[in-house]
């Protein structure tokens, strides 16, 4: 068994058990594999091992890696980075998602910019839900006028909400940040009722937000260890 495989069986325990601590079924919810700065070869080896769904936050970087692996089973893209808008043509040409829509504009180049061949841009609107200055994402109090606009656009399906909470030291804290997010998410639903997805928890408060009702689970050192950002260089956002 290669590390790679072992960490994913480890991650999956993790999100059994954390699933059926609060009563949840773990198939509900979907382990996002975060690849950022890590080579095709350890993308491979993670398929290989069963994992079909990938997030990437540099753009080139991730398109880089799509082209390489296209001879691999079916492969899910998330884009999970923040976008520039001179960088939105290659996220709608190459990715399946996109979870951190914050503005009209750029939803609105997403949705011209998604190829006519393939299915609408799943799309997630970014809550900074920390409200910190260094993150992406909107208040809460925009999100019913960010979703409105999101919903009506052609090329793009909107399926929910993501965040990147501040760490915590405590898990009550932790899980009552998240629960502000399923709430928002519960309240997106009353307008739209096909979303389903909330983007919520990475390998230092996942348990926290699968017990507040996260869907999808964004991991990265944990599966493909520590991250080398020396050769990141600008070109790849």
């Amino acid at each position: 068994m290669t590390s790679i495989q072992h960490n994913l069986q480890q991650v999956r325990q993790r999100i059994s058990a954390a699933a059926e601590r609060c009563g949840r079924d773990p198939q509900e919810i979907t382990l996002l594999a975060v690849s950022k700065t890590k080579p095709a070869s350890a993308v491979e080896e993670a398929a290989l091992a069963g994992q079909n769904a990938f997030g990437e936050n540099y753009v080139q970087e991730g398109v880089d890696k799509i082209a390489a692996l296209t001879t691999l089973s079916p492969l899910t893209w998330h884009f999970i980075g923040p976008l520039q808008s001179n960088k939105s043509r290659l996220v709608a040409e190459n990715f399946a998602w996109c979870h951190t829509v914050d503005r009209l504009r750029i939803a609105s180049r997403l949705s011209e910019q998604r190829p006519a061949h393939l299915p609408p841009l799943n799309v997630l609107i970014q809550i900074n839900i920390s409200d910190e200055n260094s993150k992406s994402g909107i208040m809460l109090a925009a999100l019913p006028e960010l979703a409105k606009d999101v919903a009506l656009l052609p090329g793009l399906r909107l399926r929910g909400l993501m965040a990147i909470p501040a760490p915590e030291a405590s898990y009550e804290r932790q899980l009552s940040v998240c629960q502000k997010m399923a709430e928002a998410l519960a309240q997106l639903k009353q307008d739209y009722p096909y979303v389903d997805t909330l983007s919520l928890g990475m390998s230092d408060d996942m348990e926290a937000a699968i017990a507040a009702g996260s869907t999808m689970v964004r991991i990265g050192t944990a599966i493909f260890g520590a991250r080398d950002y020396t050769n990141v260089t600008h070109n790849k956002n």
